[in-house]
């Protein structure tokens, strides 16, 4: 329990590039009246970090499409299908590891279910897949371990996990130490040319390079043209 909780939980070194601390980054609100007060609660959660806040503006796609937008990230709710999935967390990345453009989509087709419809999983779902917009990995990958408090750990019970804990935000400040020379944050961010978040299937996720259906978790990404790649996190239902 101790080395994993104070395990390094960085996703692949991704982050946005910021040419100073803290910034501030968009979630594009595509929610319905459902999920509205769930997207503040994790807007607010991740907010309470040193070194990035989020605010909530205007979605820019369809929620059942959840076209990415260069230097934010689009979040999104529908009725994907009983495709085996909660919720999906795509980004785009540039020159290997600098964050372009994400989405987050939030399947009705499971939380309308008397399974999933409740406000811990709600939390937990969308916190989760935000922060990994944000760059961060999972604390704890094994569904069977003691809830760790934070909603970057797997859980078949999310009542302790549906926020932040302070490894998560000590996590962003390792991972935002830096500055870098340009920015990937808003309007002045380069278009990568690749839409992330769109399709439902793994077949449009690319390749898969970690975890599986069967853990509850997988990871794909999806190579572009010019080094861009989209990477996608998968929630699968349990």
């Amino acid at each position: 329990m101790s080395s994993t909780a104070n395990a390094n939980h960085s996703w692949g070194g991704y982050h946005w590039a910021r040419t100073s601390n803290p910034f501030t980054l968009k979630l594009g609100d595509n929610v319905d009246s459902k999920w509205d007060s769930t997207l503040g609660t994790t807007s607010s959660d991740w907010s309470k970090s040193t070194v990035l806040d989020t605010t909530i503006v205007a979605g820019s796609t369809r929620p059942r499409t959840c076209k990415a937008t260069t230097g934010r990230v689009e979040v999104c709710n529908a009725r994907y299908g009983s495709n085996g999935w909660l919720g999906v967390a795509s980004i785009s990345i540039t020159g290997g590891t600098h964050i372009t453009k994400g989405t987050v989509k939030l399947n009705d087709s499971y939380f309308d279910t008397p399974q999933y419809n409740t406000a811990a999983w709600r939390n937990l779902v969308s916190c989760q897949e935000v922060g990994h917009t944000l760059g961060l990995d999972h604390q704890d990958e094994d569904f069977d371990n003691p809830n760790l408090g934070t909603c970057m750990d797997y859980t078949s019970n999310p009542s302790t996990n549906q926020h932040p804990n302070q490894h998560d935000y000590d996590q962003l400040v390792a991972i935002y130490s830096h500055t870098d020379t340009t920015t990937t944050v808003g309007a002045a961010a380069p278009s990568t040319g690749t839409g992330a978040g769109v399709a439902n299937t793994p077949k449009s996720w690319g390749k898969r390079i970690d975890g599986s259906r069967a853990q509850g978790v997988s990871t794909y990404v999806r190579h572009f043209k010019g080094g861009n790649d989209v990477v996608t996190y998968v929630v699968w239902a349990r």
